[in-house]
C-alpha cells in the first residue's frame, strides 16, 4: 500500500484499544488450531490412497494443487507488495483519507493477486485459466441467440447426452455464461480479457466489505467496538483484505467475481439499513438487483441470504426487506420470462454433480476437509479473527463485523452439510470466505504486523510450493 500518508485529525491510531476476546495466547491456540486442521487434513488422504471414491491421492490435499516448488517473474513483486503492506500498512490505512484508502486498498488487491499470479506466468498462472476444456469460454463460440441459450439451457446440463454443457457452463445459472459471452460479442473475447475482467470485479471484493463494516458499526447507531467507529474497524480491516491469501484463487477463477458482486449487494443493503445514504429506500431496491444477478451466477451464493440477514439484525431495521425483495424479484422474472427457471437448473445441477464427482468424493472426509481446505483460503490469521468475532459477548451486543461474520460461518455451515461442496472450496467459498478475512480487524492492533506477516508467508509459501488448479 501506498506510504504517502496524511494525518487526519481525530482518527484514531492503528495502536488503538485492544480488542477484548482473550489475549495473544488465544489467538496463537486459534491459528495453531487451524494448523492443524488443514495438516491433519493433509495425512488423512494418505491413509484413504486404496479407496477409490477418495480422488484424493492426485493431489496437495485439502485442496486442488500439486507439489511442485517453484518461482516465477512474479515472486519479487509479490515480496515487495507483502513487505509494504505488512510493515506500512496498518499506520496507512489510519491516516489516509477514506476514499483514497479505499482506491489504494483496490490497487493493492490488484497488486497482491496480480504479482501472485505471475508466479506460475502469464498463461498458466493467469489468460488461461478460463479456456481449458472444462471452462466457460470453450464454448462462447457455440452460442447462437441469447434468448434461445436461455430457453434451452436446463436441456444441456445433464451429462452423457450430446450437446451436454463442460463442467462449469452446466454447474451455474446461465448469468456467469453470459457475462463471458458478452464480452466476446463486444470485441473482448480470449483468456487475457475474460481473466483480466474477472480479476478487475473479484479485487473489488475489498472495497465492498471496508463499505460494509464501516457502514454497520458507524452511524447505525450499533454497538462501537471498544473505543473505535465503524470507520476505524473498517481502517483496521484494509490491510488484511488486501493482503489475503484468497487472492490465490480470486485472480484466476470466476468465483472470485461471485464473491465481489454478492459483496456489494451486501454493502449496499447495509447503506441501506443503516440509512447512510440520501436515499436508503432506492439503495435498497439496487441491493436486491445486485443480490440477484448474483444467485445468477452461482447456485451456492443463494445462502448470501445469511450475510444480508445478518446485515438487518446489526443495523436493528427491517425496512430494507420490501424494497430489496422488489429488486431481486425483478432480476427472477427477467431470467424466468426469457425461459431460464432458476430452481429447475439447480435441480439439474445436484443430479448432474452426482453423476461424477460426487459419488467418488468421500462425505465423511470433505465434512471438515471442505472447512481445512477454507482455512488454507482465508488464512490462519483469519481463521484466528473468526474466534473473536464470534465471542458470545460481540453476538449478543449484534456487532456489525461479528454479524456478517456469523453470517458467512451459517453460510459455510449449511453447505458444507448439504455434501453438494466436496473438495475445491478453497474457490467455491469464497464468497463467503472473504468476510472472515476481515474478522482479523479485530485482533489487538499491536498484534497487526506480525498477523499481516502471517498471511503474507502462507500466501507466498502455498503459490511457491504448490501448483494450484486454479
Amino acid at each position: 500500500m501506498s506510504t504517502s500518508v496524511r494525518p487526519r485529525p481525530g482518527t484514531p491510531s492503528p495502536e488503538g484499544r485492544p480488542a477484548s476476546g482473550g489475549g495473544g495466547r488465544t489467538d496463537l491456540a486459534a491459528g495453531a488450531a487451524g494448523l492443524a486442521l488443514v495438516v491433519a487434513a493433509g495425512i488423512v488422504p494418505h491413509l484413504l490412497a486404496t479407496d477409490p471414491r477418495a480422488e484424493l491421492d492426485q493431489t496437495v490435499a485439502p485442496i486442488l494443487a500439486n507439489l511442485d516448488p517453484h518461482v516465477g517473474w512474479g515472486t519479487p513483486f509479490a515480496v515487495v507488495v507483502a513487505l509494504v503492506v505488512v510493515l506500512r500498512g496498518p499506520a496507512v490505512a489510519a491516516r489516509l483519507r477514506w476514499r483514497t484508502l479505499l482506491v489504494v486498498a483496490y490497487i493493492t488487491t490488484l497488486a497482491w493477486g496480480f504479482s501472485l499470479a505471475m508466479v506460475d506466468g502469464w498463461q498458466e498462472g493467469f489468460a488461461g485459466n478460463l479456456t481449458t476444456d472444462d471452462e466457460y469460454l470453450s464454448q462462447v463460440g457455440d452460442v447462437g441467440s441469447i434468448r434461445v441459450l436461455l430457453q434451452t439451457f436446463t436441456s444441456h446440463i445433464v451429462d452423457y447426452q450430446p450437446g451436454r454443457w463442460t463442467t462449469h457452463v452446466s454447474a451455474h445459472p446461465p448469468g456467469v455464461f453470459l457475462f463471458y459471452v458478452g464480452l466476446d460479442r463486444v470485441g473482448l473475447g480470449g483468456g487475457a480479457w475474460a481473466s483480466s475482467t474477472t480479476f478487475a470485479i473479484g479485487a473489488s471484493a475489498t472495497v465492498a466489505i471496508l463499505v460494509a463494516v464501516r457502514a454497520l458499526a458507524g452511524r447505525s447507531g450499533a454497538v462501537r467496538f471498544g473505543d473505535l467507529d465503524g470507520e476505524a474497524l473498517a481502517r483496521r480491516a484494509a490491510p488484511f483484505l488486501a493482503l489475503a491469501t484468497t487472492a490465490i484463487w480470486v485472480g484466476v477463477s470466476a468465483d472470485g467475481m461471485f464473491a465481489a458482486v454478492s459483496a456489494w449487494g451486501v454493502a449496499l443493503l447495509a447503506l441501506a439499513a443503516t440509512r447512510s445514504v440520501r436515499h436508503p429506500a432506492l439503495v435498497a431496491a439496487a441491493a436486491g438487483l445486485v443480490l440477484g444477478t448474483s444467485i445468477y451466477l452461482s447456485y451456492g451464493v443463494a445462502l448470501m441470504a445469511l450475510p444480508a440477514l445478518a446485515v438487518l439484525v446489526a443495523a436493528r431495521s427491517w425496512r430494507p426487506i420490501v424494497p430489496a425483495a422488489v429488486g431481486a424479484l425483478v432480476v427472477v422474472a427477467v431470467f424466468t420470462i426469457a425461459g431460464f427457471w432458476w430452481y429447475e437448473g439447480y435441480q439439474l445441477v445436484v443430479f448432474r454433480y452426482y453423476q461424477g464427482i460426487a459419488a467418488r468424493r468421500t462425505y465423511s472426509y470433505w465434512l471438515w476437509g471442505n472447512v481445512a481446505a477454507l482455512t488454507v483460503s482465508i488464512g490462519l490469521t483469519s481463521f484466528a479473527g473468526v474466534r473473536r468475532a464470534l465471542a458470545p459477548r460481540r453476538l449478543r451486543a449484534r456487532e456489525g463485523l461479528s454479524m456478517l461474520v456469523l453470517g458467512a460461518v451459517l453460510a459455510v455451515a449449511y453447505a458444507d452439510y448439504s455434501g453438494l461442496s466436496r473438495s475445491e472450496t478453497e474457490r467455491i467459498w469464497l464468497p463467503f470466505g472473504v468476510w472472515m478475512v476481515a474478522a482479523a480487524a479485530l485482533l489487538p492492533a499491536r498484534h497487526h504486523r506480525r498477523w499481516l506477516a502471517v498471511a503474507a508467508v502462507s500466501a507466498l509459501a502455498i503459490n511457491h510450493l504448490l501448483r494450484t488448479g486454479w
